[in-house]
């Protein structure tokens, strides 16, 4: 089996959030039991899915020195409310045909899916693909492996029973990037553990100030959308 490169968190997150404030902040620990919040229930995703979904995010943002990994900031959490937004059953796309599934990407969305089918028909037919190869679910497999399909569907190089592999890849890193970063209003960044990691003072209205003093920690740390402080 070729060995392709491990996702890299720094190359992750300089796409991810290229707007943010890149100053550096020590890694935050994983709270005790007693701090864990509430266990969520999906109301978008069935069990096998979910497994999936929190398999997937925990590879493409795994815990480290740096901050937070995509499970913990409730990432998971994040795209399976956005499911159940507009969002979700595609109110922001353009959904009449023609389809053309091999158009540029500079062309835009050219699938018939909104996000929720996509997601729905893009995991079985992962799992199903990682059964064809590996005799388990894309979650049940060691985490070498896990990176090692997740790499080959954003290069396009698996092909799935449904819609194609890159699209779907593209989608889930879309909204992962969006999980770790969104206000935590949203269900993602909890504790706000991404925006602290970045430096970002969140919805701060007086912030204008330290704008063009780039190398200086913002000392205040961030606030929510709803006025909340971590």
């Amino acid at each position: 089996m070729t060995t392709v490169p491990r996702f890299n968190r720094r190359d992750f997150l300089k796409v991810a959030a290229p707007a943010a404030i890149a100053l550096t902040h020590p890694g935050i620990p994983a709270g005790s039991a007693e701090d864990a919040p509430p266990r969520y229930v999906p109301t978008f995703f069935n069990a096998i899915e979910w497994k999936f979904i929190n398999a997937a995010v925990d590879r493409l943002i795994p815990v480290d020195a740096h901050g937070p990994g995509g499970v913990e900031a409730g990432v998971p959490i994040f795209i399976d409310r956005q499911m159940d937004m507009p969002y979700g059953h595609g109110a922001y796309f353009y959904m009449q045909g023609p389809f053309h599934i091999d158009a540029h990407p500079t062309l835009g969305y050219q699938l018939q899916y909104t996000p929720r089918e996509l997601y729905k028909l893009g995991i079985a037919a992962a799992d199903s693909a990682c059964k064809r190869t590996k005799s388990r679910t894309f979650a049940d497999l060691p985490h070498l492996d896990q990176e090692q399909f997740l790499a080959a569907m954003e290069r396009g190089a698996v092909v799935l029973e449904g819609p194609p592999a890159a699209t779907f890849f593209g989608q889930l890193l879309s909204n992962v990037r969006e999980g770790y970063f969104a206000d935590p209003l949203y269900g993602g960044n909890r504790g706000m553990g991404g925006w602290k990691m970045i430096g970002f003072p969140g919805a701060r209205a007086d912030f204008t100030n330290w704008m063009n003093q780039q190398g200086r920690a913002y000392p205040y740390g961030p606030v929510s959308i709803n006025g909340s402080k971590s």
